[in-house]
């Protein structure tokens, strides 16, 4: 059903048009719909061309194939640094603004046209960065510390993508103003949307990072600056390069909630302690940056003491608190809705078929156990010199932005299609699969990853046999098996990664309409008539399953973090 608002825009003077959507009841506004329809398009677009590349370096790290040479894998590692870390993951965050505010809120979406302008200039920057670095002249990996320098049209496409993202940030913070000024909801806004402003507030501070790194690397590359700090660049550019990943963190954990709304009927368990948790991440978040840069000699002891043994903990504390509420709202929900028996059935006969529901909490799952453990390890002071430019750091991070963030805006992907495309899902069989393709590949990934790590594996270097070294140099044979493993469940990833692509693009254009009398979801959202009254509220403390699990993670957290302290002793010996 479409209505025409008869108020004109005062933005534009063009009256607003909305639909309703029939699982829902939320209301539409047609230029929301469009921009978040082409954020969403490019975003699995350059998801599928960054994923490729990734399974390009992951077959060239593997030893006993090293598919690529050297100069082609470091170009091939630009690209897919840049595409996933940058492209695929902010396109995907500005479609959830713009469901978070627009549609959550029942608003029309302010200035439409500027929204248009920054989608365009994060297309143009996106394609022309791609441009820059398939040339060949600007291989300089996705941190491009100076003294390697890239072509200037790199660092003026990263340039013209934020300053498009920042474009839409700034609409979605007038979509705000408007949802207020025109009472299109009531008292606060709702926690997902809460968790959008968080983002987006820190999407202000990490875009503006960039700009006062990039803009004088960039006349630097044209020759305008003779020279670049590199320990000015480097403090500067993980300003941006950190804090993106709390935009991104900010952005799935807005996702899980919605998803365990949308599908169990999940609500918080305490809406002020969700919020507090959101309110930590704008606060301390970006603190977590310290550990990209505690190898350097410029930064202070005092610095890097205060920022790894104090501060950074306020910045984990905002994810803990938010891995206990949202397993024990669901666990909640699950309750309401009949499944008491034991500590688990909640768990046990939860919607695993549905891939929403398995791919959200495949995220919560692995985001905490691999990604936020090896995280805090990572960013204390005296275990850095364990992990840090060894292979390790990019086995983090594939455990946040891979085996979390990506899982999950996948995982938001088979709602966005049926509810803003209008489209069933196909392939419901391969599509209940999906998620635990991609999960266990992503999540082997970053294991393995990590553990050839700590044996010391380079970063970045494309030969971990390290043949064309001056000094020969054997790391254990387990190393080598780590990266096997490694190469085996990139395949495993990149099988998931095709597997959703395909079911996106063709649920898009053949699945089947939802836009009709009588249809139906092929992966249901919540039905409230199933929920039993007798079970508590939403607020009950009666979570068995969830307090469990949360124990279950802390001794995994203590135990893993005390085996690093028993490394470093080792490694003490030695010295």
């Amino acid at each position: 059903m479409t209505t025409i608002d008869a108020a004109a825009s005062p933005y534009d003077g063009v009256p607003a048009r909305y639909r309703t959507c029939r699982f829902t009841g939320l209301r539409i506004e047609a230029n929301a719909e469009l921009l978040i329809k082409v954020n969403a398009v490019a975003a699995v677009l350059f998801l599928a061309w960054g994923g490729l590349l990734g399974l390009l370096v992951a077959l060239t790290r593997w030893p006993a194939i090293q598919l690529l040479p050297a100069e082609w894998f470091y170009l091939i590692l630009t690209g897919h640094g840049a595409n996933v870390l940058l492209f695929w993951i902010i396109f995907f965050e500005i479609a959830v603004l713009y469901f978070a505010s627009a549609v959550i809120l029942g608003a029309r979406l302010a200035t439409p046209k500027f929204a248009w302008l920054g989608f365009i200039l994060m297309v143009v920057g996106g394609v022309m960065a791609n441009y820059a670095v398939l040339r060949g002249d600007s291989t300089v990996m996705f941190t491009s510390y100076p003294p390697m320098m890239a072509s200037q049209w790199f660092y003026l496409s990263l340039i013209i993508f934020a300053v498009g993202a920042l474009i839409a940030v700034f609409v979605f913070f007038g979509t705000l103003v408007v949802a207020k000024s025109e009472n299109t909801y009531d008292g606060s806004v709702p926690l997902v949307t809460f968790g959008a402003i968080t983002a987006a507030i820190i999407a202000v501070f990490t875009l503006a990072s960039g700009a006062i790194i990039l803009i004088p690397t960039w006349l630097w590359s044209l020759g305008l600056v003779t020279e670049i700090d590199t320990l000015m660049y480097k403090v500067v550019w993980w300003g941006m390069g950190h804090s993106s990943q709390q935009i991104n963190v900010s952005a799935h954990v807005s996702i899980w909630y919605a998803i365990g709304a949308m599908v169990l009927g999940a609500k918080p368990l305490s809406e002020k302690v969700s919020r507090t948790a959101f309110l930590m991440y704008i606060l301390f978040l970006q603190l977590a940056s310290a550990h990209h840069i505690l190898a350097e000699p410029g930064m202070s002891s005092t610095w890097k003491i205060v920022n790894t043994s104090y501060m950074m903990y306020l910045a984990v504390m905002g994810s803990m608190i938010h891995g206990l509420t949202v397993p024990g709202a669901i666990e909640a929900a699950q309750r309401r809705n009949g499944f008491t028996r034991g500590a688990f059935e909640w768990l046990t006969k939860a919607p695993w078929g549905n891939p929403a529901f398995s791919g959200m909490f495949l995220s919560l799952v692995m985001f905490g156990f691999i990604g936020g453990i090896s995280g805090v390890v990572l960013g204390t002071e005296q275990l850095n010199v364990l992990m840090h430019n060894t292979i390790y750091v990019p086995g983090h991070f594939h455990g946040t932005v891979v085996a979390g963030t990506t899982l999950a805006f996948m995982a938001m992907t088979y709602l966005v299609v049926p509810l803003i495309f209008q489209r069933d899902i196909i392939w419901p069989g391969l599509a209940k699969w999906q998620p635990f393709l991609f999960g266990i590949g992503a999540g082997g990934i970053s294991l393995f990853m990590m553990g050839a790590g700590t044996l010391g594996v380079a970063r970045r270097h494309w030969d971990i046999g390290l043949t064309d070294a001056a000094h020969a140099f054997e790391y254990p044979a387990a190393a080598y098996l780590m990266m096997a493993l490694n190469g085996i469940f990139a395949v495993i990833a990149a099988a998931g990664g095709i597997l959703f692509i395909l079911i996106v693009v063709f649920s898009i254009l053949g699945g089947r309409r939802l836009d009709g009398a009588g249809a139906r979801l092929t992966f249901p959202l919540h039905d409230r008539s199933r929920e039993v009254a007798e079970y508590g509220s939403h607020a009950t403390i009666k979570l068995p399953g969830t307090i469990i699990l949360v124990a279950i993670f802390f001794a995994s957290f203590v135990l893993y973090y005390f085996v690093n302290w028993k490394y470093l002793s080792e490694l003490w010996l030695f010295r």
